[in-house]
């Protein structure tokens, strides 16, 4: 009993100094949507002055389906060993209203840090002739279930966006769910779909190119990073409507302490340098870099806050 106890000491005091020499080769962040969306230019973004930061490559794995289920799930049974680590938003915290799971995200997940917020932005086809949400309120009810909406997927926030301004408004939109911010965004600019709700990393360039007509941003205050985008509420004189979303790292339940601290850390400094600050507001987006505490309290919160929307809302999902 003794020998075993003093073994187990043993490997506890050599922990930190093992945590210390990390990373030792590329670390991977696996990102469950596809390349183009929301998610994917915030992840590069941070990218490039990690990497310099660690001293090893940050690799992009991206893993889309299933409104980032499919990315999640491989994150959640991933090697706890500080060298995967989920990049995704906050879909995280609703999804599991939605879907039955094979994992459980306060359970298999170790929160890291919120790295950033960013607004929805709802966003329509130039050619679709729909100037402002108004416009968007009078012609679904005028013709139920003719007008169709983008979103990156089902149980994202842009899926709740959307359903929670049919609820508030008693507007009949179609929901069209997509694998990604990039494919949805995509099939807006074609006219395949006339509106797109997205987060702004993923429409923001196509808007100020004059691709796509920025309609209203989901947060209950205007964006820093345009001004001129015009929120839901006040825009419909809905003062109660507001959807948030936020960007996050999570390691798998049991990576070391060590490593959490340290990439939390890195990421903290990362985000405040001034080109990359600079680069995350030009995509509407607001630096957090919060504490792994701050964000479990964030992600109890949420798991509260969504499950009454969804329920409100009558949210399913096929």
């Amino acid at each position: 009993m003794r020998k075993a106890i003093a073994l187990m000491v043993g490997m506890l005091a050599v922990l930190p100094a093992w945590a210390q020499d990390w990373p030792a080769k590329p670390v991977r962040f696996i990102v469950p949507y596809p390349p183009g969306g929301g998610t994917d230019v915030i992840a590069r973004i941070v990218q490039s002055r990690l990497t310099e930061a660690l001293g090893q490559p940050i690799v992009i794995d991206n893993r889309g389906g299933a409104g980032g289920v499919l990315g999640t799930d491989a994150a959640a049974k991933a090697a706890p060993d500080g060298y995967t680590f989920l990049f995704t938003l906050s879909s995280h915290t609703i999804n599991p209203l939605l879907y039955k799971l094979s994992f459980d995200i306060e359970r298999d997940f170790t929160p890291v840090t919120l790295i950033v917020s960013v607004p929805q932005l709802i966003a329509a086809y130039p050619g679709a002739h729909i100037e402002s949400l108004w416009d968007v309120v009078a012609m679904a009810k005028a013709h139920p279930e003719s007008l169709h909406f983008a979103s990156v997927g089902n149980g994202t926030p842009s899926h709740i966006a959307g359903e929670l301004l049919k609820l508030k408004t008693g507007a009949d939109l179609v929901h069209v769910p997509y694998k990604g911010g990039g494919p949805a965004v995509a099939d807006t600019l074609g006219g395949q779909v006339p509106l797109v709700i997205v987060t702004m990393p993923a429409a923001l360039s196509h808007v100020r190119a004059g691709k796509l007509r920025a309609l209203a941003v989901t947060t209950s205050r205007r964006n820093p990073g345009a001004p001129e985008i015009p929120t839901v509420a006040e825009t419909l004189k809905i003062p109660d409507y507001e959807v948030d979303s936020w960007y996050a790292l999570f390691a798998p339940a049991k990576t070391p302490p060590e490593i959490v601290s340290r990439m939390q850390k890195e990421i903290a400094r990362t985000i405040q340098l001034p080109e990359v600050k600079q680069k995350l507001l030009e995509q509407g987006g607001d630096v957090v870099g919060s504490t792994p505490e701050e964000l479990d309290k964030v992600v109890k919160g949420e798991l509260r806050r969504w499950a009454e929307v969804v329920r409100e809302a009558k949210i399913r999902v096929d």
